[in-house]
C-alpha cells in the first residue's frame, strides 16, 4: 500500500494548494496526496493543485488524520480556534494524537506567537516542507 500523505487546510486553501502542488511534482505517484479542508473551497483548491483524492469538514478530518502516514499543513491545524476559527478542538486534537509524522508549516496566528522563530517567506518555508516529506517518501533523494 502506497504511503498516505494528508494535506490539511482551511480558509482559502492557499498553503494547502501550494504544498500538494509542490509535493505532487517532487514525488509523483510514489504516495498518494489527500486534501483535507475544513472547507469544499480549500479541499477543491488542494484537488486542483495535484490531490488524489479529498474531502471537507470535522469528521473527514479526523477520520483521515487517523490513517495518514504524514500530515502536512500549517501550524493553525494543531491549534485550536485557528484560522478564524476553522480549526475545531477536535479538529487539533485529531491531528495532534494522530500518529502520523506532521509537518507544521510556521505560519504566523494572531493569538499566539512562536518566540525565537525566524522570519522567512512561505515560498521557501512551503519548499522546505516539501522537501522535507519527498526525502521520508524517496529515501536518499
Amino acid at each position: 500500500m502506497p504511503m498516505r500523505i494528508a494535506v490539511i487546510d482551511g480558509m482559502g486553501g492557499g498553503i494547502g494548494a501550494q504544498l500538494a502542488g509542490q509535493l505532487r511534482q517532487e514525488i509523483g505517484d510514489r504516495a498518494e496526496i489527500i486534501a483535507l479542508g475544513t472547507n469544499a473551497s480549500a479541499t477543491d483548491r488542494m484537488l486542483r493543485a495535484g490531490a488524489d483524492r479529498g474531502a471537507s469538514g470535522e469528521n473527514a478530518i479526523r477520520v483521515s488524520a487517523a490513517s495518514a502516514d504524514i500530515i502536512l499543513g500549517p501550524i493553525g491545524i494543531v491549534i485550536p480556534d485557528a484560522m478564524m476559527g476553522e480549526v475545531s478542538a477536535l479538529i487539533a486534537q485529531a491531528v495532534f494524537s494522530s500518529k502520523a509524522e506532521k509537518f507544521l508549516v510556521p505560519i504566523a496566528q494572531q493569538h499566539f506567537t512562536i518566540v525565537g522563530l525566524e522570519s522567512k517567506p512561505i515560498s521557501l518555508l512551503i519548499a522546505q516542507t516539501v522537501q522535507m516529506v519527498k526525502e521520508r517518501v524517496i529515501p536518499n533523494s
